[in-house]
């Protein structure tokens, strides 16, 4: 597996875990649809760090 797609598969898993552990922070369900929106946000922006990181370093 080659760099880029190892960063961009951790960003992926890393974002989706802490984004929908978020709206535990504030109280609410972990299996809310804030939850859910929450988690696809964080994985759409470990994908996006992964990426440019990927980049920077390559």
């Amino acid at each position: 597996m080659n760099p880029t797609k190892t960063l961009i598969f951790f960003g992926l898993f890393i974002g989706s875990v802490l984004g929908g552990y978020l709206p535990v922070l504030w109280g609410d369900s972990a299996f809310s649809m804030s939850a859910v929106f929450t988690s696809a946000l964080g994985a759409f922006l470990g994908v996006w760090l992964g990426y440019k990181l990927a980049h920077k370093i390559g």
